[in-house]
């Protein structure tokens, strides 16, 4: 970001974007989302299982699913947890205690407490559900929304996550090594590096938790909060990153680190700030935690509309067919998106326009996230932009490669990313438009009322003001005219009662008391040794001020007054701020050379005017790096030329012309500096040219490799399609075969339990679907047969069958047969029973016996 720390836009939900900031009143019912795709299932069993019935919390569960696939989640659910599982239905409420399912070829979203469902949007395989999910109940919720991301293949929730958490809610992830596919864990710890990671069978303890204690946690309200501990905190993160969040507003301020304290299951701010002491890594995760970017290309379709219809059209004709490069500045561009559209929208506006206009566009984006400004320098984003960018955008301005888009080099070749606070850093001035949205809202009343005169200061005459849908330029109506008052655009105009123009700046925190009371009490213990040294300090060693890299004064020894005075307004202790004029460019210049070389750099005869008395001075710049406690600061030395010196140089041109030679020497050696420094970065990026085009040759051999690949698993897939089909044709011919024969057939396993049988065997056994599995010594029968069970377990270890005639109860016959079971490896794995009926057989024999006997 290009200002203060602050957050960043938060983005509306895909497919219902509007201009409605996120709400902020909290919902009775706090909603737990979980996104989760492939190997998504063990992981909802792993977090389900251990959570009590009583959470108060509702849990949606949204999964990757085929839009023609009838799924089972919430049967599969039902098995190892307590609570009600239910599939969404549109205009359901969400109960607490309750798991929600989204139904397949539905993509699910928040109206309050109140579900809303419609058809899956995107193509097949490119469809977002979680992330529309997530950034609705972002929306909707605040603060109370709960995002979970478990295993799954893709991205989809890394953008709803850093959208929750832009809203200051609860972000849990899946630790990647725990999780059966890691690719959605690892893009969202990517998307939100502050959220709580852990294994799937603790997300649901960690999440109980955090949750009880922020329900003990309450920032404090009133006068408290401008008081230490906040304060203190507020000085340590100035210390350790240079910037200043005394201008952030204080709610959000204990909202964000409240979420901190709770993560590490605190106190209080106090204990938060001895815990930043004692563990200074923690402190760029609070300076992450303060600077979420959340952005996405053309946010608000309606305001680009606008712009490429009207204003930049406007704006352009103004120039009409000279040869003029126009500037734009977004500042709080984040990871580039917004930058890119506003680049692409004025090359689509001069196409528009036909090929009069001889214009070009050079954007200046700025953010303070030096992560961020690395990520939108790459220019290289997701496949899930596909939801933002148009196809025909996408095929003009984008190159596509592997799983992502790059912007081509025309786009970005027009837009410059620099790290840059706005607060405290020089403006890019001399703009036609100015891109700032949600940016203000984060920031007090004072810095506001600083940063729109900047804007006007800024901006060209009749240059365009951008700013969120929910900021406004406030009592300033005489520096800017309403263009479209809904979107936001404003004109610059110039006014005869114009008010002077002040620039922001850094201020650093005062000390607090308590501190100021432990240096004076340190002074009064003095010995005799340490005052004799502050008295030659005084009087024989040069005046000088110790700073660290962005020049505020961190401790000043002997008399400055001469070459340093503070500046008007609200007090900057920073050098550049109060050294006098004369001394400005060859500060600068020294202080340049040191931090670039990381030796000591001077100034030679630097001519000071001290009400009509003339004095020479060298100004010395030492690096501290060989101190441990001084390592990053400077220590800058003010050298007086004796009189005998100047007297000296009597004899050459006059003291204006020596002055005016030395200050062109160190320009020209500036200046040779700078070239072979460009010279050098020039090298470097043919070298890096060179090897993005050899990367590039192997991404193509790879592309092919995968193609072909592809393909090949594409013929698999058919064939083992057409097995699976032969497979199913053939086990009903076999069935089919069985129940034609008419012979009741039951097939065991080594244990005896039934494997499966025929429709005739049910005539002899009791048996049902479901007794496929249970013993068959459990399944009640007909037979007169005892020794049924010995006689299968004697063929099972001897591997010869066993024939026998046996009757029923109600008076027929079978023939028994059990022979062993063998598989295609000649294996015996269980046993084959078949009973034939020989009823009318043994009828016809019993009666040739009466027959027989009556003949004798």
């Amino acid at each position: 970001m290009a200002q203060a720390p602050l957050p960043k836009q938060p983005s509306q939900p895909r497919g219902k974007r509007t201009a409605k900031a996120a709400t902020t009143t909290p919902s009775i019912l706090r909603i737990a989302a979980i996104g989760a795709s492939a190997g998504g299932l063990e992981a909802l069993e792993q977090f389900f299982r251990p959570a009590p019935t009583h959470t108060g919390l509702a849990f949606v569960v949204i999964q990757h699913q085929d839009p023609s696939y009838q799924g089972m989640l919430p049967e599969l659910l039902r098995r190892f947890t307590s609570m009600p599982v239910l599939q969404i239905s549109h205009g359901m409420i969400a109960e607490a205690d309750h798991i929600y399912v989204v139904p397949s070829g539905q993509q699910a979203s928040m109206s309050k407490e109140m579900f809303v469902l419609e058809a899956l949007s995107g193509r097949p395989g490119l469809a977002l559900p979680i992330d529309q999910f997530f950034l609705s109940l972002a929306q909707e919720h605040g603060a109370n929304a709960i995002g979970l991301v478990l295993s799954g293949m893709g991205a989809d929730g890394s953008l709803g996550l850093t959208a929750i958490r832009s809203e200051d809610g609860l972000t849990l992830v899946q630790e990647p090594s725990d999780a059966k596919f890691d690719s959605m864990p690892s893009n969202a710890i990517k998307a939100d590096e502050t959220a709580i990671v852990a294994p799937a069978d603790k997300l649901m303890s960690e999440l109980l938790r955090q949750l009880t204690h922020e329900a003990g946690y309450a920032a404090p309200h009133g006068h408290a909060a401008h008081e230490s501990p906040l304060h203190a905190l507020i000085a340590l993160l100035h210390r350790y990153t240079g910037h200043d969040f005394s201008s952030y507003k204080t709610n959000t301020l204990y909202r964000r680190i409240g979420r901190r304290i709770a993560l590490h299951q605190l106190a209080d701010m106090g204990a938060y700030v001895d815990f930043l002491h004692a563990n200074p890594q923690e402190i760029h995760l609070l300076f992450k935690e303060l600077l979420i970017g959340v952005t996405h290309f053309f946010r608000d379709e309606p305001l680009w509309t606008g712009l490429l219809e009207s204003s930049m059209p406007a704006i352009c004709r103004r120039h009409g067919e000279t040869d003029r490069v126009m500037r734009a500045w977004v500042p709080a561009c984040s990871t580039g998106e917004e930058a890119y559209s506003l680049a692409i929208i004025f090359k689509e506006t001069l196409e528009q326009m036909g090929g009069g206009l001889r214009l070009t566009l050079q954007v200046f984006a700025t953010d303070l996230d030096a992560d961020a400004i690395a990520r939108a320098r790459l220019g290289r984003y997701p496949e899930e932009i596909e939801d933002d960018v148009n196809a025909q955008r996408l095929e003009r301005y984008f190159i596509k490669e592997e799983k992502s888009y790059r912007v081509c080099k025309e786009i970005r070749d027009m837009v410059v990313f620099a790290q840059q606070n706005m607060i405290s850093d020089p403006p890019f001035t001399k703009l036609d438009v100015l891109m700032c949205r949600n940016l203000l809202i984060y920031l007090d009343a004072d810095i506001q009322a600083k940063l729109i005169p900047l804007f006007h200061y800024a901006l060209n005459p009749g240059g365009l003001l951008i700013l969120g849908s929910a900021e406004t330029i406030g009592r300033y109506t005489n520096l800017f005219a309403s263009i479209d008052s809904k979107a936001r655009i404003y004109r610059r105009i110039d006014s005869q009662g114009r008010q002077s123009l002040q620039f922001p700046t850094r201020t650093l925190p005062a000390m607090p008391p308590d501190t100021v009371e432990v240096n004076r009490h340190l002074v009064h213990r003095d010995s005799l040794q340490q005052q004799a040294e502050q008295f030659l300090l005084d009087r024989y060693v040069p005046a000088a001020v110790l700073i660290n890299a962005e020049g505020d004064v961190i401790y000043i020894n002997g008399r400055t007054g001469k070459y340093l005075e503070p500046a008007a307004g609200k007090a900057n202790w920073n050098i550049y701020a109060m050294a006098r004029e004369e001394l400005r460019h060859a500060l600068s210049s020294c202080l340049h050379r040191a931090m670039r070389n990381n030796e000591s750099s001077k100034a030679e005869g630097v001519r000071l005017d001290t009400g009509g008395s003339g004095s020479s001075i060298n100004v010395v710049v030492h690096p501290t790096e060989g101190l441990e406690h001084l390592r990053g600061m400077y220590m800058v030395v003010f050298e007086e030329i004796k009189e005998t010196a100047l007297n000296l140089r009597s004899r050459r041109p006059k003291t204006a012309d020596a002055a005016y030679l030395a200050e062109l020497k160190r320009t020209r050696e500036d200046m040779q500096s700078m070239r072979e420094e460009l010279t050098s970065a020039n090298e470097e990026l043919q070298s890096t040219n060179e090897e993005l085009q050899s990367t590039n040759e192997e991404l193509t051999t790879t592309k092919e490799e995968t193609q072909s690949m592809n393909e090949e698993l594409q013929v698999v897939n058919a064939e083992l399609h057409a097995r699976m089909e032969d497979l199913a044709h053939a086990n009903n011919d076999l069935k089919n075969l069985l129940n034609s024969t008419e012979i009741a057939t039951v097939f065991l396993d080594e244990a005896l339990n039934v494997r499966r049988f025929t429709t005739h065997s049910t005539h002899i056994f009791r048996l049902i679907p479901s007794d496929v599995g249970r013993p068959l010594s459990d399944i009640t029968n007909i037979l007169l047969y005892p020794e049924l069970q010995d006689d299968a377990k004697q063929v099972l270890a001897t591997s010869t069958h066993k024939e026998k005639q046996v009757s029923t109860k109600d008076g027929q016959w079978y023939k028994a047969r059990i022979m062993p079971y063998r598989t295609s490896e000649n294996v015996v794995d269980g046993l084959v029973m078949t009973f034939l009926e020989i009823t009318e057989l043994k009828v016809m024999e019993a009666e040739m016996r009466n027959a027989a006997g009556r003949s004798n």
